[in-house]
C-alpha cells in the first residue's frame, strides 16, 4: 500500500539526509525518537504529522534532535531520569496517602 496515506512525504528524504548523513542513523534515530514520544516524553515542537514516527522525523528535519554523541552515556541519563520521576510519582503518593489518613484520624 503506497498509496497517499502511507507515505511519508514531509518532511523529505533529501532535507532528513541533509541533517543525518546515513539512512541507518536516521531510521535508528528516528525509531528511538519516537519510542520516547510514545512513552510520554517532552516534544520540542508543534507537529503537522499525527503519528510518532512522522514527529519524530519533523524534529529531526528542524534539528530539534541530533545523534548524541555518546549513547551508552544517553541510555544511562534517561535511565537516571526516569528513576527519578518513578521515585518522585511514589513520594507524591505516599503524601497524599498520609494527608488522607491525617484528615481520616481528624473526623
Amino acid at each position: 500500500m503506497y498509496g497517499g496515506k502511507y507515505m511519508i512525504l514531509e518532511p523529505s528524504m533529501d532535507k532528513l539526509l541533509s541533517k543525518i548523513k546515513s539512512k541507518y542513523s536516521l531510521v535508528i534515530l528516528a525509531s528511538k525518537r519516537s519510542h520516547e514520544l510514545y512513552e510520554g516524553e517532552t516534544p520540542t515542537m508543534k507537529f503537522k504529522s499525527v503519528k510518532n514516527v512522522g514527529k519524530a522525523l519533523e524534529e529531526i528535519a528542524a534539528e530539534q534532535v541530533i545523534l548524541h554523541p555518546d549513547p551508552e552515556q544517553k541510555r544511562e541519563q534517561m535511565r537516571k531520569e526516569k528513576e527519578l520521576k518513578l521515585a518522585a510519582e511514589i513520594i507524591k503518593q505516599e503524601e497524599t496517602e498520609r494527608v488522607a489518613k491525617a484528615k481520616q484520624v481528624e473526623n
